[in-house]
């Protein structure tokens, strides 16, 4: 036996962690795959047939599923089923993707009136993200990092979302502390509430260097079946270029672009101010 060889008769030899964790995830994937599409009720010895896996094995993955709701059991019907996180994820998927789709062609008629970069957000959990954008034409322009979340009180775009959420859960976010990612974003919680207010009498949020210093943006959020803001488009560009004219300028195009992408993603209708 060589040093590197430590392997005992009759045992498996070990393999690297993240091998064995890759394993590990295709399997949960595999079992959640399985209710894509086939009965709405899949028991263990189903699961473990069709995928050749041990009952054990599929036992310990249900109900790693079954604690964070992703499934859930009956007590009248043998199985398990899609639980209401498992719904939530397909709704959350698929709001994004008929949001992008609703899009697409209204960022890119906004960019083209504007010269400025537009950009859809998406909410996620507690902050947001950048899904799509349509770069400006000119030489010097803003453009986004897609993917990256951001705090919802820094910048016009996670603005939008804050002022239109519940009560609660706004004020729970704004009893949190606000970091400050520029020198000017505003991290007194009575000041962001006013300034909040504002957006909701309006629906449109201003920023000026509040992101990201060099940079101006004005928002408005796109809502939900439920009344509920689930993301937002802005304007955004170079902050010399965004003084007053044109802040109110960009104010009109793009709440008028929110309506229209909301009407298309067969949302509700009307102002923000009327959905509350």
């Amino acid at each position: 036996m060589t040093e590197t060889d430590k392997s005992v008769p009759g045992r498996a030899a070990a393999r690297p962690a993240d091998t064995l964790g890759t394993e590990t995830a295709a399997r949960v994937a595999d079992v959640l795959l399985m209710f894509v599409g086939g009965p709405q009720y899949l028991g263990v010895s189903a699961i473990s047939r069709e995928l050749g896996l041990s009952k054990a094995v599929v036992h310990r993955i249900l109900r790693s599923l079954v604690s964070r709701e992703i499934l859930q059991t009956d007590p009248d019907v043998p199985g398990y089923r899609l639980g209401p996180a498992a719904v939530a994820l397909g709704a959350s998927a698929l709001t994004r993707f008929e949001a992008r789709t609703a899009a697409l062609p209204v960022l890119r008629r906004l960019r083209d009136e504007t010269g400025e970069t537009t950009t859809l957000s998406g909410l996620v959990g507690d902050e947001r993200v950048y899904l799509t954008q349509f770069e400006s034409p000119r030489e010097v322009k803003m453009t986004v990092e897609l993917g990256l979340r951001f705090p919802l009180h820094a910048g016009s775009s996670g603005k939008a979302i804050l002022a239109f959420l519940p009560q609660d859960r706004r004020e729970a976010l704004l009893a949190r502390p606000l970091a400050p990612l520029t020198d000017r974003t505003v991290t007194d919680g009575d000041a962001l509430r006013a300034e909040l207010a504002e957006i909701v009498r309006t629906g449109v949020a201003v920023s000026v260097g509040e992101r990201q210093s060099d940079a101006g943006s004005v928002a408005a959020p796109l809502f939900g079946p439920d009344g509920e803001p689930h993301g937002s488009i802005s304007v955004c560009g170079p902050r010399h270029r965004f003084d007053l004219e044109q802040v109110e300028r960009h104010r009109t195009l793009v709440l008028a672009a929110a309506e229209e992408i909301s009407r298309s993603w067969a949302w509700l209708r009307g102002t923000p101010a009327e959905r509350l």
